[in-house]
């Protein structure tokens, strides 16, 4: 039986530190490394490795289903503008997020480790509690009205699988502009994308005054990324098409 080895953290990337040593050293003896960055495939083989494939990350067909927010969505789960994720040492999200909050925007945040943040005390406002999963999930992003996806600068990151769950599960998607989300998605069509904050918070605030706009874009979206082929049975089906060449 061939031997796969796949894993969406970057391995060579500066945010993990000593933990990825043993996986690497081990990059030869798999049959297929399985990555979700290009520069990551070079790197594999550097490594040893035999052969090393690209894929995209993915949504989950069943848990993050559209259909399983309740109708209507809780008022616990709405708000105008969230992020749901984690809080990542030199990864500077919580400026991020609190300079929107300047700009006059109802800001939601759920996820770990918010409260090692050295700014906590102005997040602690805009925190609504820990990571979301399964109906939860799907219900903080259909309730909210536009759903930001912050990358990780240390991981290397262009897009994440909140690139890919957002839309599926009924969001609008709103992100760093990457080569990889302009790939994914026609921007103000599909997908909303910025540069920094300050574009960031322009373009919330021209989508929250217009909710002909935002509905024309969820929509959209949703439909692009099943179009895409990007749900976790398509990147398996597409694995195991590559192992078995």
């Amino acid at each position: 039986m061939p031997a796969v080895r796949g894993n969406e953290d970057d391995h060579n990337g500066h945010g993990g530190g000593r933990r990825f040593d043993s996986l690497l050293r081990a990059a030869s003896l798999y049959d297929l490394c399985v990555v979700m960055r290009d520069v990551n495939v070079a790197e594999c083989y550097v490594r040893g490795a035999r052969k090393a494939l690209k894929v995209w990350r993915s949504y989950d067909e069943v848990a993050h289903c559209p259909d399983l927010a309740p109708k209507p969505v809780s008022a616990k789960f709405c708000a105008d503008v969230s992020f749901i994720g984690t809080w990542m040492r030199h990864e500077a999200r919580d400026q991020f997020l609190l300079s929107l909050r300047d700009r006059g925007l109802d800001v939601a945040v759920w996820g770990d480790r918010w409260h090692k943040s050295s700014l906590w005390h102005r997040l602690q406002p805009l925190w609504r509690g820990t990571g979301l999963a399964g109906s939860d999930y799907v219900s903080a992003i259909q309730g909210s009205k536009i759903c930001l996806g912050l990358l990780s600068k240390g991981n290397r990151d262009l897009h994440t699988t909140r690139s890919l769950e957002i839309p599926y599960a009924g969001g609008l998607f709103c992100a760093e502009r990457t080569s990889e989300h302009l790939s994914l998605y026609v921007e103000n069509r599909e997908a909303v994308f910025w540069s920094d904050v300050n574009e960031c918070g322009e373009k919330c605030l021209e989508l929250l005054a217009d909710s002909g706009k935002r509905s024309r874009i969820r929509a959209a979206g949703m439909r692009r990324v099943r179009q895409n082929g990007v749900g976790n049975e398509d990147i398996c089906r597409q694995v195991l098409g590559e192992v078995f060449k």
